[in-house]
C-alpha cells in the first residue's frame, strides 16, 4: 500500500506540474496578443526562454536555497520513492518560472533580451526562493514570529502572494525605471492608445491559463490524500466572479473580460482551501473590479506603463487575495477556520515589501551595469527585427 500511495502521489504532483507547465503557454500567448505585431515573436521567445534559464538556475540554486535539497546525488537516491522529490521539484519549478513570465509582461516592447535573461536567473535563483522557503518550509523562523504574534501562521496555499504578488510587485520596479514606451505619453497630454494586436490570441492565452490554474490550486496539496474538491469549486467560483466583475467594470471591453478571470484565479490562490465557495466568489469579483479599475488609473492617470497589466493583475490581486484568506477562510463567514486577519495582514505586507525592494536593486544594478532598454531606433523597428531578426508574419515569401 506504502509503494502505491507512493507512485500515485508522484503522478498527481506530475500531473500537476504538466498543466502549470501549460500555462506558460498561456502567458506567451496573452502576451502575443495584447503587444504590437512588431513584438510578437520577441514575446512567445521570452517566455520560452525565461523557462529554460529558471529551469537550469532552481534546479542549481533556487530549489536548495527554498527547500536545502540539493540533486547533486547519484541518480540511485534521486530515484527513491519513485523520484517524488524530483517530481516536487518539476512541480514546485513551474510556480519559480512564473514569475519572469509574469514579469515579461509588463516590461514589454522595450526591454533588452539578454539583461531580463539576468534578471530571470537572480530572481529565480535567489529573491523568489528566499520568500518560498520563509512561507512554505519554515525557514528564518519567520512563520514562527507569525505564529507567535497573531495566534497563527500566514497562509497562502497556491501563492497569491509567494508567487503572484511576489512576481506583480517586481515587475513594478522594471516597468518603472524601464519607462514608457517610446510616445506613448506625448508632451502634450495627449495618450497614445496601443490596443491589443490580436484579440484572439489573447483570449486563447487567458483559457489556457484558466485551464491550467486548476493543477496551479488543486495540484498544490502535493500529495493524493490532500486533495480537496473544495479548492476546485472555489478556483470556479473566483474564476466567475472575476469574469462577470470584469465585464462591468470593463463595459464589455474584450482585454478586460479576458483578464477577469486570471484576477479572480490570482485571489483566490491563498484561500482555496479554506473559503467557502460563496467566500471565493466574493473574492474573484472585488479581483475582477480591482483589476479593471487600477489598470484604468495606472495607464491613464500615472501614466505608468505597465503594458499586460502586470502590477493591477498579480501585485494588486495577490494582495488581496492573501487578505481575503484572512476574511473568508474564517468560520464566521462559512471557511474552516485556522486562519487569523492580522497574520494575512503581516505575511502580506512582507512579500510586498520584499519584493518591491528586491525589484529596484536588481533592476537598479542592471540597469546602471548593463542597461535595460533597447535603443531607440530598435524599438521603433520592433523587438522581433532588431532581436530576431524575423517578424511573425513575413511580408514576403521567399521563392526557391
Amino acid at each position: 500500500m506504502e509503494a502505491l500511495k507512493q507512485g500515485a502521489d508522484t503522478l498527481f504532483i506530475l500531473l500537476g506540474g504538466v498543466m502549470v507547465l501549460a500555462m506558460h503557454a498561456g502567458f506567451a500567448f496573452l502576451e502575443l496578443g495584447t503587444v504590437r505585431k512588431k513584438n510578437q515573436v520577441n514575446a512567445l521567445s521570452k517566455i520560452l526562454v525565461d523557462f529554460s534559464v529558471s529551469t537550469i538556475t532552481y534546479f542549481f540554486v533556487g530549489y536548495t536555497v527554498a527547500y536545502g535539497t540539493s540533486f547533486l546525488v547519484g541518480a540511485e537516491q534521486l530515484a527513491l520513492k519513485n523520484g517524488y522529490e524530483l517530481v516536487k521539484f518539476f512541480f514546485l519549478l513551474t510556480f519559480a518560472a512564473a514569475i519572469p513570465a509574469i514579469i515579461s509582461g509588463g516590461i514589454a516592447e522595450r526591454a533588452r533580451f539578454g539583461p531580463q535573461l539576468l534578471a530571470t536567473a537572480v530572481i529565480v535563483g535567489a529573491i523568489y526562493p528566499l520568500f518560498e522557503g520563509v512561507v512554505w518550509n519554515q525557514n528564518f523562523g519567520v512563520q514562527a514570529w507569525i505564529k507567535s504574534v497573531t495566534g497563527e501562521e500566514f497562509h497562502d496555499f497556491a501563492g497569491s502572494i509567494v508567487v503572484h504578488a511576489i512576481g506583480g510587485w517586481l515587475a513594478l520596479p522594471a516597468v518603472l525605471l524601464l519607462g514608457a514606451r517610446s510616445n506613448r505619453y506625448r508632451k502634450d497630454g495627449a495618450i497614445s492608445a496601443h490596443p491589443p494586436s490580436n484579440i484572439p490570441f489573447l483570449a486563447l492565452g487567458a483559457w489556457i491559463l484558466t485551464v491550467g490554474w486548476f493543477g496551479f490550486n488543486v495540484m498544490s496539496a502535493q500529495t493524493i490524500d490532500k486533495i480537496s474538491g473544495l479548492v476546485a469549486v472555489n478556483s470556479l467560483m473566483a474564476m466567475a466572479g472575476g469574469t462577470v466583475a470584469a465585464l462591468v467594470f470593463g463595459r464589455n471591453d474584450p482585454g478586460f473580460v479576458h483578464n477577469g478571470p486570471l484576477a479572480g484565479l490570482v485571489a483566490v490562490c491563498a484561500g482555496s482551501d479554506l473559503m467557502h465557495p460563496l467566500g471565493a466568489l466574493v473574492t474573484g469579483a472585488m479581483a475582477g473590479a480591482i483589476f479593471v479599475l487600477m489598470f484604468t488609473l495606472t495607464q491613464n492617470r500615472w501614466k505608468i506603463d505597465d503594458v499586460l497589466g502586470l502590477w493591477p493583475l498579480h501585485g494588486l490581486c495577490g494582495a488581496w487575495g492573501g487578505i481575503a484568506a484572512g476574511i473568508f477562510g474564517a468560520k464566521a463567514l462559512g471557511g474552516l477556520g485556522g486562519i487569523n486577519l492580522s497574520a494575512q495582514i503581516i505575511g502580506t505586507a512582507l512579500g510586498v515589501g520584499w519584493a518591491l525592494v528586491a525589484g529596484f536593486v536588481t533592476y537598479g544594478l542592471i540597469k546602471a551595469l548593463f542597461g535595460l532598454r533597447m535603443s531607440q531606433e530598435d524599438e521603433y523597428e520592433g523587438a522581433d527585427i532588431s532581436i530576431h531578426r524575423i517578424g511573425a508574419t513575413p511580408d514576403r515569401e521567399v521563392n526557391w
